[in-house]
């Protein structure tokens, strides 16, 4: 019931039905839970030192319940590092991350899909502190777990390429970086609707790619693509169509 008011938006009924829930519960785990669930709210309504203290009182009852290397104790440490992204602090988010990624490792098997996802969320990490050597090298070791349990055309996978391809243009290596967002379209176009948002994303992607090689000719074509599907999907005042049209701008008085 709680998630579904989450989910919904309720936030007032879901946390006056968790908190009622905590007084009337007698187990260690159900209060553990709960606190979980009261981190998760606090969350997703931006109050981010809360949830963080309720995520660590779930934390505390789950050190002394569970084993040293239990997925609950590692899904805790990540929501933990969940927040601290969302604040900003990346270093306090690669801590937990860390934390939680060291239990992933030893509890999970080798291809598990929530290591690839525990991988991507250090390599963010990584790549918002500008250390573009360790955010390849484990959005990398995601994307050989991906390549290995999902099908070829499956929307994740497209998304690690194309996280790869932003970790390469942080890096000033466009050559690169248009390898992975290409690989990502190849999926996009064979898997999505052709108005799709992602679609437009990797048009973008690629078009600012072919820009930061000194193109000029060949970023318009692709950045007019992410403008159409954009046209289709958002109000002409959106700033992403806004930043798009200035860009083509840009890009034809260099022509």
């Amino acid at each position: 019931m709680g998630k579904l008011l989450l989910k919904m938006g309720h936030f007032n009924q879901a946390e006056e039905l968790y908190n009622a829930l905590l007084k009337n519960f007698t187990t260690d785990s159900a209060r553990a839970h709960t606190d979980c669930s009261l981190g998760r709210l606090k969350n997703c309504q931006g109050q981010y030192k809360e949830a963080v203290s309720f995520y660590e009182k779930s934390l505390e009852i789950e050190a002394k319940i569970l084993p040293e290397d239990h997925p609950s104790l590692a899904s805790t440490y990540t929501n933990i590092g969940l927040v601290y992204n969302n604040m900003d602090d990346h270093s306090k988010a690669l801590e937990f991350y860390g934390k939680g990624n060291q239990i992933f490792e030893k509890a999970l098997p080798p291809n598990h899909s929530e290591l690839a996802g525990s991988y991507i969320n250090i390599s963010y990490a990584y790549n918002n502190m500008c250390v573009y050597p360790k955010a390849l090298e484990f959005h990398e070791k995601a994307n050989k777990i991906f390549e290995k349990v999902l099908p070829s055309n499956h929307s994740n996978l497209a998304a690690c390429y194309n996280n790869i391809g932003a970790v390469y243009c942080g890096k000033g290596d466009y050559s690169k970086a248009l390898e992975f967002y290409e690989k990502a379209l190849k999926i996009r176009k064979k898997a999505l609707p052709s108005n799709h948002p992602d679609l437009a994303q990797s048009y973008n992607n690629i078009g600012m790619a072919f820009s930061g090689m000194g193109d000029c000719l060949k970023p318009v074509s692709y950045l007019e693509k992410a403008l159409a599907i954009r046209q289709i999907l958002r109000p002409t005042t959106h700033p992403s169509i806004k930043k798009v049209l200035d860009n083509i701008g840009y890009l034809k008085k260099k022509m």
